[in-house]
């Protein structure tokens, strides 16, 4: 969810690269730290759900075991218990039922800014697909077996996605290496699902709702089944070709599951954003794809002291991870919004109380993690190369385009004519779903090949040979998404880079040759 020309590329980094670091004394760094050491733990009764207590995000001025050591005594004083202290980027996870807590901590010597992280009890979900699961019968997964050819998985007939950006031909010349593993930030992951069993990472994978990583075993797996979000993204990145099922883009790279929705909601609330990309960074991962938004806000502004601080601990949490050499990919959004416009109307904010209509300037107020520096942005395409009717946009801030799945783009070529995407679902399940939140992990599989190919290319290197190894594509002269007559978007920018696909639609092919 994220990239741009010069000019907008410099709106984004002033408040979020550069002036985060500014006027916050402080730049994510990779150096040596004190270790974590909270002063006080959070006990049973210090949760979000109990009584009045929320939770906060304190981000300090500094890493330095002073200043650090007086936030701590300052929290305490202020009547807040430590979840978790992220020394390394000065964000610590903090539970208070005081309801000045924010304001007090702001206050604080030593705190860059502090902020609650949520508004109220737990609701709805963040996650970036657009519409409802459409499970594949088996009945229909045994017909649809019968029409596969002798080089295809079962399953693969349907998966019309892979020939469009050259992934199984890819496959054939350099299906991905080993040692190159991505994290799927997500729902959880269905470790046990026979597509994805021999290419997961146990050792690389986590829980981190609430703030914490917890390693324990299964603890990455999603709450329930109908969690399906993390296991039908990892089966798009690296579903192994194996004879069961479907492929995915880079199917002999490995994949973790870092799981940050909540069990109930399945909100992804920054604190465990923040942990999901320390512990993607502290345990080796290459590259992570994040196909959400970080709630309760759609869009995060920097004049209100909360969501500062949100974006703050976010984004230092993620330039760690890319200065430890992790190359993180956003989806952009499926509100059809253009992200490089002067004014947009969020409605569904915040999404754990009651929703608001407000009117928001994306130069200021920002999707996180897709608008943060760094991060690749990921717009959403169909079956006709077409811009997806849901896929948000914008001139200067979508890096690139992959297939992301549209039902209004049927076709021609596949056994069940869905225009959707076709992966896995937990419990040995498959079944379609259409977002952006598909089209980022078959661009994050783009990115593990390349990085299997180049294995000493950093973040930024992937990043632009991404972009360069593109399929350009050119704006439409009038978009009309859903065929009602009615134009529904308007592209800006020329063939090199444009608001629908930044530098174009990504090439599996290429990233192998």
């Amino acid at each position: 969810m994220a990239h741009l020309p010069a000019r907008r590329r410099l709106a984004l980094a002033l408040p979020i690269g550069v002036a985060l670091t500014a006027s916050f004394g402080f730049l994510p760094s990779a150096a040596a730290v004190p270790a974590d050491s909270p002063a006080v733990s959070a006990s049973s009764s210090d949760t979000a759900d109990s009584g009045a207590s929320l939770t906060y995000v304190v981000n300090t001025r500094g890493t330095d075991g002073r200043t650090l050591a007086s936030v701590r005594k300052a929290i305490s004083a202020a009547g807040g218990s430590i979840v978790e202290g992220y020394g390394k980027i000065g964000v610590i996870v903090v539970h208070s039922s005081n309801p000045d807590f924010g304001k007090q901590m702001r206050a604080a010597r030593g705190v860059a800014s502090a902020g609650a992280t949520r508004t109220a009890p737990l609701s709805l979900a963040g996650t970036t697909d657009e519409g409802a699961v459409q499970k594949l019968s088996k009945a229909d997964a045994n017909a649809l077996a019968k029409k596969a050819t002798s080089a295809q998985e079962p399953l693969e007939a349907d998966q019309w996605d892979l020939r469009a950006m050259g992934a199984d031909k890819a496959a054939k010349i350099n299906p991905g290496s080993r040692k190159v593993t991505v994290g799927v930030i997500d729902t959880g992951v269905d470790d046990t699902h026979p597509d994805l069993a021999a290419n997961f990472s146990a050792a690389q994978s986590a829980s981190c709702v609430g703030g914490k990583a917890d390693t324990s075993p299964g603890a990455w797996r999603p709450a329930n089944p109908d969690h399906y979000h993390g296991t039908h993204v990892a089966g798009e990145i690296a579903a192994a070709r194996n004879g069961v099922g479907v492929a995915g883009v880079a199917p002999g790279v490995k994949v973790a599951g870092i799981k940050v929705a909540d069990p109930v909601s399945e909100l992804f609330y920054p604190e465990s954003v923040v942990c999901a990309f320390v512990f993607a960074a502290d345990h080796g991962i290459e590259v992570t794809n994040n196909s959400y938004y970080v709630d309760p806000w759609m869009y995060n502004c920097m004049d209100d002291p909360d969501q500062r601080a949100i974006v703050d601990a976010v984004n230092r949490a993620q330039l760690y991870a890319t200065e430890k050499g992790t190359l993180n990919l956003a989806s952009a959004g499926n509100s059809n919004h253009d992200l490089d416009s002067d004014a947009i109307l969020d409605d569904s904010s915040p999404d754990d109380s009651t929703a608001v209509n407000r009117t928001i300037d994306p130069h200021t107020c920002f999707d996180v993690p897709t608008q943060l520096p760094g991060v690749v942005t990921v717009s959403a395409t169909g079956v006709t190369n077409s811009k997806a009717y849901y896929s948000s946009y914008g001139n200067g801030v979508i890096d690139i385009a992959a297939p992301g799945g549209d039902k209004y783009q049927i076709p021609s070529d596949t056994p069940s004519k869905n225009g959707r995407i076709l992966s896995t679902l937990p419990g040995g399940e498959y079944g379609w779903l259409q977002g952006t939140s598909m089209a980022s992990p078959h661009a994050a599989g783009v990115a593990a090949l390349l990085k299997s190919t180049h294995p000493k290319a950093s973040p930024a290197q992937l990043q632009a040979l991404m972009k360069a190894q593109a399929d350009e594509e050119v704006c439409p002269a009038s978009y009309d998404g859903d065929g009602d007559g009615v134009v529904d978007a308007t592209c800006k920018g020329g063939k090199q880079r444009n608001g629908f696909y930044g530098y174009g639609v990504v090439d599996a092919l290429r990233a192998v040759k």
